[in-house]
C-alpha cells in the first residue's frame, strides 16, 4: 500500500512539474475589443502585450469586435474570456435594462478594472452657459439608440427634463460638430476620452462652451445611476475654454467570465496596476489606470481574483 502510496504521488508530482515548469500550461486568453481603429482595440493590444510579458505562461488573442454590448454577449456565451466595455454598458446588461431591455439579464461575467474616463461632454454655442438653458434649444444627443443617447437622456432628467423639453438630434459626435458648426443645432452630447478630436477641431474656428455638471445634479445623477463618476474637463483642453469644466463620466472597464481562475484574475489585476507606466509608453490611456478610481464607477458584482487585489491594496 505504501509503495502505491508513493508511486501515486510521484507521478502526480510529475506533473504539477510538466505543467508549471516551462513551456508547461501555456493559457491562451480571448480578449474581446472594439474597431480596429478605435481606442479600445489599440488600447487592449497594448494592455495584452504587457500583461504577458509580466505573468508567465499567459497570452492572449486580441480580437477586433462590435465593442461594448457585442462584448459582453461574448463573454457570456464564452467566446471570449476578457472584453473591455463602457462600465454603463455592462450595468444594463447585469441588471437587463435599457439597451439590453429586450434581452433581459445577462449572466456569466463580473468586472476586472475600471480603466479610463469616457466622458460625458455637452458642447454648446458661446451664448449657452448652462445645461438648463437647453431647454427649447437644438441638441444631438448622438446616435439613435447608442449609449451616449441614454448619457444624453439620463443627464437631462437630473436636471428635470426629457427629450420632449428639447429637439431632438440624432447626430454621430462628428456629424454633431460640423451641425454645430453650420448652425443647424445649439449643442450636442458627446462621450469619450478628453480631449476629443471633432471638438478640438470644432474649437479651432468656432467659439465654445462645455457646460458643467455641477456638484448637486451629479450627486442626484450618481445617486439614480452608480456608474457615473465626476470628472474635470481640464482648463487649455479646447482653445476658449481655458478654466476645468466639471462634468460626468462613464469608466471603459474591463470584465472577465466568471469562469477564469480567481489567481489569474488577481495577477492581471495586479500587473495591470503595477505596470501603468509600462502601459502609458504603449498607449497614452495608460497613464489614467488608478486602482481608486478603477472600483469607483463599478456597480456590478467583481470578479473574486480582481476583488482581493483591491482589498490587498486598501481601495475596496
Amino acid at each position: 500500500m505504501k509503495k502505491k502510496t508513493s508511486i501515486f504521488l510521484a507521478m502526480m508530482l510529475i506533473l504539477v512539474m510538466v505543467f508549471s515548469g516551462c513551456g508547461g500550461g501555456k493559457v491562451t486568453l480571448k480578449m474581446a475589443t472594439g474597431g480596429t481603429t478605435g481606442t479600445y482595440y489599440a488600447y487592449s493590444g497594448a494592455v495584452s502585450q504587457v500583461l504577458s510579458s509580466k505573468i508567465p505562461n499567459l497570452s492572449f488573442d486580441v480580437q477586433s469586435t462590435g465593442a461594448s454590448k457585442a462584448n459582453i454577449f461574448l463573454v457570456a456565451d464564452k467566446e471570449a474570456d476578457i472584453a473591455i466595455v463602457q462600465n454603463d454598458v455592462m450595468y444594463y446588461a447585469y441588471k437587463g435594462i435599457d439597451l439590453f431591455a429586450n434581452e433581459g439579464a445577462v449572466e456569466g461575467f463580473s468586472a476586472m478594472a475600471g480603466c479610463y474616463a469616457e466622458v460625458c461632454q455637452i458642447v454648446s454655442k458661446s451664448n449657452i452657459t448652462s445645461i438648463e438653458e437647453l431647454r427649447g434649444k437644438r441638441v444631438s444627443v448622438g446616435d439613435i439608440g447608442s449609449g451616449c443617447e441614454f448619457n444624453a437622456r439620463q443627464i437631462l432628467e437630473a436636471y428635470g427634463m426629457t427629450f420632449d423639453d428639447i429637439q431632438v438630434h440624432n447626430l454621430s459626435f462628428a456629424d454633431s460638430s460640423d451641425a454645430l458648426k453650420d448652425d443647424k443645432i445649439d449643442a450636442f452630447f458627446c462621450v469619450a476620452g478628453a480631449p476629443t478630436t471633432a471638438i478640438v477641431e470644432l474649437a479651432t474656428s468656432n467659439p465654445i462652451n462645455i457646460l458643467e455638471v455641477d456638484d448637486a445634479h451629479a450627486a442626484k445623477l450618481i445617486a439614480d445611476y452608480p456608474f457615473y463618476t465626476k470628472y474635470n474637463v481640464p482648463g487649455g483642453s479646447y482653445k476658449g475654454v481655458d478654466r476645468d469644466v466639471q462634468t460626468v463620466a462613464v469608466v471603459a472597464t474591463y470584465i472577465v467570465s466568471n469562469d477564469l481562475d480567481e489567481k489569474l484574475v488577481y495577477e492581471m489585476t495586479k500587473a495591470l496596476f503595477e505596470n501603468k507606466d509600462e502601459i502609458a509608453k504603449a498607449h497614452p490611456k495608460g497613464a489614467e489606470l488608478d486602482p481608486e478610481y478603477a472600483v469607483s464607477g463599478i456597480s456590478i458584482p467583481i470578479h473574486p481574483g480582481a476583488l482581493k487585489y483591491y482589498q490587498e491594496i486598501g481601495v475596496r
